[in-house]
């Protein structure tokens, strides 16, 4: 091979290594131009959180033993809306457990919701029955549930443990965890606040409640 034909194979290979080189920066320029323009959309959008309202829990079945194991029993439908406050920015609802909760204790299954997508400023509604049979609870646990029931009010939280996702415009972000805290102050024999659905009680809560991203 004689040194003119070295030198243009040379001149070649450093041809291919500009072109890749110069090719890998407009790569990374249009990256950094994405993803500035994400940025930016996303500052100026700025998503607020939705705003979650428990409406109203029906009661099938509420009970407590203590002999010869601690264990409560209940049997609900919740009804819970979410709000989308935000006027340009959609929701995506995944994996969106809800159970029910007694003096800090898990005592209903999870339920999961259906996957839902929420539009600007849309409302969605969810029903969900929660159940849970002889659930072990802390001896303190079954002894309040008795003692409030005798009083006559009982505080209950309906929780709801999932992901969202935001939507502008075709971009969809990733997952956010979201977490829900309903209180439900259960209050028997308040004239208005109960009626009779057949064997079960149904009481209108209408609580704001408490959301994290």
């Amino acid at each position: 091979m004689s040194a003119k034909d070295k030198d243009c194979g040379h001149h070649d290979d450093d041809d291919y290594s500009q072109f890749l080189r110069r090719l890998a920066i407009l790569v990374l320029g249009l990256i950094v131009i994405v993803g500035l323009v994400v940025l930016i959309v996303w500052a100026v959008l700025h998503p607020s959180k939705p705003n979650f309202m428990l409406q109203d829990v029906t009661v099938f079945g509420l009970n407590a033993t203590s002999s010869p194991a601690n264990l409560l029993s209940l049997s609900m439908q919740v009804t819970i809306s979410s709000r989308n406050p935000n006027d340009r920015i959609g929701v995506y609802y995944t994996s969106m457990d809800v159970y029910g909760a007694y003096r800090g204790q898990q005592v209903t299954l999870p339920t999961l919701l259906p996957s839902t997508y929420q539009g600007h400023r849309d409302v969605v509604v969810w029903s969900p029955f929660l159940s849970g049979d002889a659930v072990p609870v802390a001896p303190d646990v079954a002894l309040s549930l008795q003692q409030d029931r005798n009083v006559g009010a009982l505080l209950f939280n309906v929780k709801i443990d999932g992901r969202v996702k935001w939507k502008v415009g075709s971009w969809i972000s990733g997952r956010y965890h979201l977490i829900v805290n309903c209180p439900a102050l259960i209050r028997y024999g308040k004239p208005g606040n109960a009626v009779a659905v057949g064997t079960a009680t149904k009481f209108q809560i209408v609580q704001t409640c408490n959301v994290e991203v």
